[in-house]
Parts: structure tokens; C-alpha cells; sequence
């Protein structure tokens, strides 16, 4: 084209030239038809074409193997469901039955052992049966806790949420910013600051936001999943043809 129109043709007459070079007899054969990619798709058209059909299928879909693992911060679930007043069993249950309800199935939900004890009026706890049904179901993890000379003794939660979640690419469940750990690890800094999942509860309710890192940030949708899925395309019209 550019020795038909010379080296100083113009963009738009080059790209005419070159369509309708295209569209004559014979100039494709050889070749399949013409792949398209949407506008801003981050697939390549070479990536496309060589991935199988079933793991364009899978990206369609959500199956539970694209959904990050769970990792609940139980005692911060627990009072806050309590308004901070009592240890609320019952808040662990809400927010473990709504990541059920979206098909996650790795959710690990951390508590110090201590709270098997009978409640007390300095530490009141409702519901505690709701600990030992997730603790059968493999659901509830009790963190160590023991007592000597009379002082109980508790191993920092905290770093077994944060230390897991991590390890395991997952997303934490929780309203604590664990400043403390961000101080000690640069990785978890990053981690804590891109995968805390903060909440409320509505009565009953458990309700993270719909945009977990703000309004410029993910959905939650995608948030949650090890595939994020793209923005929808926006098609455009070439100007030169069909």
C-alpha cells in the first residue's frame, strides 16, 4: 500500500487501502476467519486462540475452584455482631452461611480457645453452641490458650488469621486493620491493604460492601474471585467499513 500511495500518504488512506485490499477475492485464504477481541479485553489474540474451550467455559462461569479462600477473624465477627458488649456466636454463623450461600468452600474461622469456657459476666458469650457445630463441620479453628498460675495465657490470633489468609492467597473477613502486623512485614502490609474485607451487620444481616478497596476499586464480585472477570467490552465501530 504504501509504494501504491507513497510514503507520505495520509493514516485514513492507508487504512482504506488496506481493507479494501482485504476484502478482494483470495486475499485471505489460507487463513481462518478474522478473531475479535472487544476493546480494552486484556487477552491477546494470540492468547486467546491457543487457551481450550474449557477454560474459556470456566471464565464464563464462577465455580467454587476461582473463589478465594475465607479467612474469618472470629472474636471481630463475634463482637461486633454483640455491639461490643457480648461475644455473639450467632454473627460467626450469618457471615460463614453467606460465603456458603455465594460457593466458597474454604472458610476457616479463627478463635481463642478460651471461649469454650463458660461464659462469665466480664466476658459474656451468647450462642456458644454455634461454635461447636462449625468446630465439627471443620469450620472453626481455636487458636492455642492456657493458663498458668491462674493467669490465662493467649497466643496472638491475630498472626494465625493474617499468616494463613496470606499463605494461602485468600481474602481476610474482618473490621481490625492489624496495624501492628503491617508494622512487621512489608508482604503482609501489602496483603492486609488489598484483601481485609470489612463488614456491617443489619440485625441479622451480614453486609460487606460492594466496593471493598472504594469506588475505583474492585467489585466485590471480583474481589472475591482468583479470576476477576473483565469489564463488560465496549464494541466500536470501525470507520473505514464493516
Amino acid at each position: 500500500v504504501l509504494g501504491k500511495l507513497g510514503e507520505g500518504a495520509l493514516v485514513n488512506d492507508v487504512l482504506r487501502e488496506l481493507i479494501q485490499a482485504g476484502s478482494r477475492p483470495g486475499a485471505g485464504e489460507g487463513s481462518g476467519a478474522p478473531l475479535l477481541v472487544p476493546r480494552g479485553s486484556c487477552a491477546t489474540l494470540d492468547s486467546v486462540q491457543r487457551r481450550p474451550a474449557a477454560e474459556l467455559e470456566e471464565d464464563c462461569g464462577d465455580p467454587a475452584g476461582s473463589l478465594r479462600p475465607i479467612v474469618i477473624d472470629g472474636s471481630n465477627v463475634a463482637m461486633s455482631h454483640g455491639n461490643k458488649e457480648a461475644f455473639s456466636c450467632r454473627g460467626i454463623q450469618l457471615a460463614v452461611d453467606w460465603f456458603r450461600d455465594r460457593g466458597h468452600t474454604y472458610i476457616k474461622v479463627f478463635v481463642p480457645s478460651w471461649r469454650k469456657d463458660p461464659p462469665r459476666s466480664d466476658t459474656p458469650i451468647r450462642e456458644q453452641h454455634v461454635l461447636e457445630a462449625l468446630e465439627r463441620q471443620a469450620v472453626l479453628v481455636y487458636t492455642p490458650s492456657r493458663k498458668v498460675n491462674g493467669k490465662r495465657v493467649v497466643c496472638y490470633d491475630d498472626r494465625y488469621i493474617v499468616k494463613v489468609a496470606y499463605e494461602l492467597d485468600g481474602v481476610i473477613v474482618s473490621n481490625d486493620n492489624y496495624r501492628d502486623l503491617q508494622s512487621e512485614n512489608p508482604e503482609w502490609k501489602w496483603f492486609i491493604e488489598q484483601r481485609l474485607l470489612m463488614f456491617s451487620f443489619v440485625n441479622d444481616r451480614f453486609m460487606p460492601p460492594d466496593d471493598p478497596l472504594g469506588r475505583r476499586g474492585p467489585t466485590l464480585s471480583n474481589f472475591l474471585s482468583r479470576k476477576p472477570k473483565p469489564p463488560e467490552p465496549s464494541w466500536q465501530h470501525c470507520p473505514y467499513g464493516e
